[in-house]
């Protein structure tokens, strides 16, 4: 028993240099703006630190309410003495080391033969090197594996659906004792669609044909209805929870699905496949990501239990249902496709067996990842410190004059919200459209309750004001990418809000 608890602790002191790594070159690359500038990445640091800060709280959230990404951020924001940057940057890691832990338990528990640990650890370090390989700057972009490094795009449904694949593979795997297991993911179940619908897609529909499938050949036929109902219980539990925060959900996500659009569905992800293939380590990340999925074709043929063949068969049905079924429903957002990442990883943990080698090059290969591992941390903490806390002037001039000024202004969506997540009050801008009205997205609909705003914030992503009043500014304060302009005495009246 002891040498599992330290073979299992270095294994999650392992992940950890691993995240750190992984974390620290892409925050290198062009991806840092997505990490810790971009207008919706901001959403769970604002949210977390106004929780955190008391006060009224009624917020305007999308169809995903970033319930467990907001706990961990708000945790680490009331534990450490660290500023907003270094903060995202620490989420960063923790995401990743999280997705670790969910690919431990879907490696299964260690027995004869296995190496569990081994194994997950090279599936955080494969999902790595697809995050590596990402290096744009866009949202918009077909570069999934690094989505997992931000607070906003999904990274604790990621983890959910990782995890419950992993429940339903230990309970295939068990001769007894499911309740607990079972228990765990209609927990993980509720939870995860209740924060975002967009689980019962990724996870409760694949795992849903499977096990219908295999009932019909599996030996193990008592257990795929109970875990059915477990499932899809849970998955319906959670979206019923979501009832009393109707009031929070300023878009259900329902108009997002539009399926006689889904032709420019198909041209628009053909679009942004063809651009992804346009670069060299775009060409390595597809290619990697398809040697993966033939891995999890090969897995399944081959698989000497029910819980291999689950994984290796969700590893790469599940991107293909995705794919598949948001181009039927028309939809535009790449970040809806992120299985297409994180799924066929799990090839790696469907039967993780111990290499074939002698015991002595066993352990030399061990501790020469150990070091190379404990390097690698060390080396990439400067670089994740670096990007987390890069100076921009800019920004401060904005916050430092916003501070000093005492009053209250107002800006656009993209120019506003990383300025007004800086400030030390941050209700002192207002989030508006180019018309003055409130613009109720992803933030605190508190705000607006101050009426009106004596000075604007814009930048090139700005949209051409048509103010409510025929003013100019009593002075423009140019601030690099940034301009105030301050209309001094003169106050605008804010329009009604709306999303």
């Amino acid at each position: 028993m002891g040498r599992v608890w330290v073979r299992e602790l270095t294994g999650w002191l392992a992940a950890l240099g691993v995240s750190v790594i992984i974390a620290g070159q892409v925050s290198a690359s062009a991806r840092s703006e997505l990490l810790f500038r971009d207008g919706d990445s901001l959403i769970v640091a604002m949210f977390a630190r106004s929780v955190l800060a008391g006060g009224p709280q009624d917020w305007a959230m999308s169809s995903v309410l970033f319930l467990p990404e907001s706990a961990a951020f708000a945790g680490l924001d009331a534990l450490l003495p660290l500023d907003v940057g270094a903060l995202l940057a620490m989420s960063a890691v923790v995401n990743l080391l999280a997705l670790y832990g969910a690919l431990r338990l879907v490696a299964g528990r260690r027995r004869e033969g296995r190496a569990p640990v081994a194994w997950s650890l090279i599936a955080l370090v494969v999902f790595g090197l697809l995050a590596a390989t990402e290096i744009s700057a866009s949202r918009d972009a077909l570069e999934l594996a690094s989505l997992q490094l931000t607070t906003t795009y999904y990274a604790a449904t990621v983890v959910g659906v990782v995890m419950s694949i992993g429940l339903v593979r230990r309970v295939l795997d068990r001769d007894r004792g499911h309740a607990g297991l079972l228990f765990a993911l209609g927990a993980v179940a509720v939870v995860s669609t209740l924060t975002n619908p967009l689980y019962a897609v990724w996870a409760t529909v694949p795992l849903t044909i499977y096990l219908l499938f295999a009932l019909r050949l599996s030996t193990q036929k008592k257990r795929m209805p109970i875990l059915l109902a477990v499932l899809v219980g849970g998955s319906v539990l959670g979206l019923v929870g979501r009832i009393p925060f109707g009031a929070w959900i300023a878009n259900t996500g329902a108009g997002y699905a539009q399926p006689a659009l889904w032709p420019q569905s198909a041209q628009y992800y053909g679009g942004l496949l063809a651009d992804r293939l346009s670069s060299p380590l775009g060409v390595i990340g597809c290619l990697l990501t398809l040697a993966l999925l033939a891995g999890a074709l090969v897995r399944m043929t081959r698989a000497e239990d029910a819980g291999s063949r689950l994984v290796a068969t969700i590893a790469w049905l599940m991107p293909v249902l995705v794919v598949v079924g948001a181009i039927a429903l028309g939809t535009h957002a790449a970040r809806y496709l992120q299985p297409v990442a994180f799924a066929p990883v799990l090839a790696l943990v469907a039967a993780p067996l111990t290499p074939r080698m002698p015991r002595r090059a066993s352990r030399a290969a061990a501790a020469v990842a150990t070091v190379l591992v404990v390097v690698g941390g060390a080396l990439s903490v400067p670089r994740l410190a670096a990007a987390a806390d890069a100076p921009d002037a800019d920004l401060v001039c904005v916050t430092d004059w916003v501070s000093a000024s005492g009053r209250t202004g107002a800006g656009q969506f993209w120019t506003v919200r990383l300025p007004k997540l800086h400030l030390d009050d941050p209700a002192q801008l207002v989030q508006v459209d180019h018309q003055l009205n409130g613009y109720a997205w992803l933030v605190n609909r508190h705000d607006f309750e101050v009426g009106e705003v004596s000075f604007l914030v814009d930048d090139s992503q700005t949209v051409q004001w048509q103010l409510p009043l025929a003013v100019v500014p009593a002075e423009v304060v140019d601030c690099g990418r940034y301009r105030i302009l301050d209309f001094d005495d003169t106050t605008l009246p804010l329009g009604p809000p709306h999303s």
